[in-house]
């Protein structure tokens, strides 16, 4: 079974700190890239950063660029996403996520796997 548990979400005050970790179990973690979404109360999902599978290269949504940082240990199947000076508006669920990408014909084509989510709250 393809699990992916998240965790390391909770309470945090405005300028402050949390790291979340995602453990992935039942698939090759190195040939997937991971990503993080989140979504706030009322609205629809958004994706927030991803990490290729060697771990060389991130990407990150212009809303969290500069504060968060995305890694992964693939000795430990676990990716992480370092969040530095949270915002009232980072509050919400984030998700950790599997992509595993493949070519037919020339196109890529992405199987997703979804985790559950850990709450963040930032408030004072």
């Amino acid at each position: 079974d393809v699990q992916l548990q998240a965790s390391g979400g909770g309470l945090v005050q405005p300028g402050g700190s949390l790291r979340l970790s995602c453990a992935a179990s039942g698939f090759t973690f190195g040939n997937y890239d991971m990503n993080w979404f989140r979504q706030a109360p009322g609205k629809g999902p958004e994706w927030v950063s991803a990490i290729n599978g060697g771990g060389g290269s991130t990407y990150y949504a212009d809303s969290v660029k500069g504060r968060f940082i995305i890694s992964r240990d693939n000795a430990k199947n676990t990716v992480y996403l370092r969040m530095n000076g949270l915002k009232p508006e980072d509050t919400a669920v984030y998700y950790c996520a599997a992509d595993l990408t493949w070519y037919e014909s020339g196109t890529p084509v992405v199987a997703r796997t979804w985790g559950q989510g850990t709450q963040v709250t930032v408030s004072s």
